[in-house]
């Protein structure tokens, strides 16, 4: 099994411009909780993912990814505990890393959120100018939080 090692950004400044492709996704959750079971569709394929718990500090966690077809996706979503994250994904290239950026629609439409995939935890990365404040570790910004606490319904306080 792979260890996924990630950081993550509120994004505050243009960046699609830069992208390279961009994705439609819409995932749900069969679980949640020390372990994660997600189905994700995209345009044109589908991933059935499991993730262990976080560390701490939210960088790691041990994470089993395979490809199914469309066909099984889509019988997996009855399954899926509580609503749908739907979102479309940019991928734009910086300085040697590729940086997932989700532009969240529906109930979290307004929330953006930057990946970055890194090979170990303190590897150095630079940070385009339009990656805001880091959320690495914040849960309410994990997507299986969004889908039973959506950005539409937060306070101010909570968009801070």
């Amino acid at each position: 099994m792979a260890t996924e090692i990630e950081r993550k950004f509120l994004v505050m400044g243009e960046y699609k411009h830069l992208a390279h492709s961009r994705l439609h996704l819409t995932q749900g959750y069969i679980a949640s909780g020390k372990r994660t079971v997600r189905v994700r569709l995209s345009d044109d394929r589908a991933w059935l993912t499991i993730k262990g718990k976080s560390t701490d500090d939210g960088l790691s966690r041990i994470e089993w990814e395979k490809e199914i077809s469309q066909s099984e996706a889509r019988e997996l979503l009855p399954l899926v505990d509580g609503a749908l994250i739907d979102k479309y994904r940019y991928l734009v290239e910086f300085e040697g890393h590729t940086f997932e950026v989700d532009e969240f629609l529906g109930e979290n439409a307004g929330l953006v959120i930057a990946e970055v995939e890194l090979s170990a935890v303190d590897e150095h990365f630079e940070r385009p100018e339009w990656l805001g404040r880091e959320v690495t570790g914040e849960r309410r910004f994990y997507n299986s939080h969004l889908r039973a606490h959506p950005y539409s319904e937060w306070s101010t306080e909570e968009r801070q």
